[in-house]
């Protein structure tokens, strides 16, 4: 009988042991893939946009303090994906369509950046932008300089894998930047209605003296 119970107690701590370890990998259980995990410590830091020149489709650079005062939604994609970077602009074009006009034309920023810049000229990237808009307030951009879009990529988690044939594996996502230009939230790209009322949350908040 006292074996029963010894084993029974063994049983119970080594699940006991499994369970916290468990609850300390994923963050208090709200993590259970990387993906999530990367996006809660994200969502908690709240890191700035880095200083880093981009260069949108008409070949004009600029640097993000240049938007300060405005929230900016945005995403990584490059122009030759064949998988999820259509469905993530798709998904980008709803948004955009859905939020009130003058939202888009005051207070928010679309910016589509592109982690390819060798095959991504302003060029390709303003074929690409005339796929899905012709508005001035969404932004096809690129960062020429490498070791800077390695930069801006680790702030921002974002995974990028060279595959065969000049593909990428990389996770996608869209990135609320504030208008002080730190991020606000990483939002799942399929959600759309969420993406939505979070910059109306945003835009509700004014501007910051």
């Amino acid at each position: 009988m006292s074996t029963i119970r010894r084993s029974t107690w063994a049983s119970l701590i080594v699940i006991l042991f499994g369970v916290l370890l468990f609850a300390v990998s994923t963050d208090g259980f709200r993590a259970y893939t990387a993906e999530a995990a990367r996006t809660i410590k994200l969502n908690s830091e709240h890191p700035a946009f880095p200083n880093v020149t981009l260069q949108d489709s008409t070949g004009q650079t600029f640097q993000m303090s240049e938007l300060s005062g405005k929230l900016v939604l945005l995403t990584f994609v490059y122009t030759s994906c064949g998988t999820v970077c259509p469905q993530i602009e798709m998904n980008f074009t709803e948004i955009f369509n859905r939020l009130p006009r003058e939202m888009t034309e005051n207070d928010v920023v679309f910016l589509s950046v592109s982690f390819d810049p060798d095959r991504d000229t302003p060029e390709a990237l303003e074929t690409y932008r005339h796929h899905f808009s012709h508005d001035p307030n969404w932004r096809m951009v690129r960062v020429p300089d490498k070791s800077e879009l390695d930069l801006l990529l680790q702030t921002f988690g974002v995974i990028v894998i060279p595959g065969e044939n000049g593909d990428f594996a990389h996770n996608g996502a869209f990135y609320l930047i504030d208008r002080q230009g730190k991020l606000a939230e990483i939002i799942d790209y399929k959600k759309v209605g969420l993406a939505i009322d979070k910059i109306k949350h945003q835009v509700g908040k004014g501007v910051a003296p």
